[in-house]
């Protein structure tokens, strides 16, 4: 060999990190850590880089590139863990990230063909309101479906689902449910929980929830619901995990009801559960 085609016996840090495709801050992190030896100094105080050195680092950029962690790496170098577990548990991570990577591709190809935030929710609700004209959805029916989809999951937001398209098809109900929920905020304004109106709101509200359910079952979207539970079971079971029961996501919700309000919920739910009672 010619003795200008010489490679160096050392270089510096800069011609190590252009050849290895990194940059000098990254080779000092690797020194830091214990994944790469720090080399003997030059006579200028200078690290130099060898054969060996040089090895290192190029192995090191190929495991990086397939997704190795630095942890791993010195494990591996280190021979503290065996490379098939280490390959395991990689594979175990690259198909976790995979199907993320799958969630969120269907999140935005249902977000591109709800042409609004719906196409945020879960595949079970997106599809579930699929039909309903543009606009039929209020900004505050979807506030509700993301809170109760938080709290009960696809599942129950796909069920509340059922209301929302009942009210964007019966234009009374809409009007008596906008109704009820003006006189329900009204007793937010110092209406003692006791007060005769409480009572009377909480029976209009049974009512209408009957009327809805009645709605419902004349739509066939009881039918549906049924559905609903079989795609649930076979498909979308565990979706996505709240880490915490219904109860616990609730209280977490910065809900300001007046007493007066939080009875009026109280014993419309109680009436909505006699009601059911009655008819089973």
């Amino acid at each position: 060999m010619h003795p200008s085609l010489t490679p160096p016996r050392q270089v510096k840090i800069g011609d190590a990190a252009a050849f290895a495709g990194t940059t000098p801050r990254a080779i000092r992190h690797y020194h830091a850590i214990g994944l790469l030896p720090e080399p003997e100094r030059g006579g200028d105080g200078r690290r130099r880089y060898g054969y060996d050195d040089m090895i290192r680092l190029l192995w090191i950029r190929r495991m990086a590139a397939a997704g190795i962690s630095l942890d791993d790496m010195r494990a591996a170098f280190d021979e503290a863990r065996g490379i098939e577990e280490i390959l395991s548990s990689l594979e175990e991570t690259l198909a976790a990230r995979e199907a993320e990577t799958k969630r969120q591709r269907a999140a935005v190809q249902r977000l591109r063909a709800a042409g609004s935030p719906l196409g945020l929710l879960s595949e079970l609700v997106t599809d579930r309101l699929s039909d309903l004209p543009p606009g039929a959805l209020r900004p505050s029916d979807l506030d509700t479906l993301l809170v109760t989809e938080r709290v009960f999951g696809p599942l129950g937001a796909a069920l509340q689902a059922s209301v929302f398209i009942v009210l964007a098809t019966h234009p009374g109900l809409r009007a008596e449910d906008d109704r009820l929920d003006a006189a329900e905020t009204a007793l937010d304004e110092g209406v003692d929980p006791y007060d005769p109106r409480v009572e009377e709101l909480a029976v209009q509200r049974c009512a209408q929830h009957m009327a809805l359910d009645e709605a419902a079952g004349a739509a066939g979207l009881d039918v549906a619901e049924e559905k609903l539970f079989e795609i649930y079971d076979a498909d979308l079971k565990g979706e996505e995990d709240t880490g915490m029961s219904a109860v616990e996501a609730t209280g977490k919700m910065p809900y300001d009801f007046s007493p007066a309000r939080m009875r009026c919920m109280e014993l419309t739910a109680q009436l909505v559960a006699d009601a059911i009672s009655a008819d089973d």
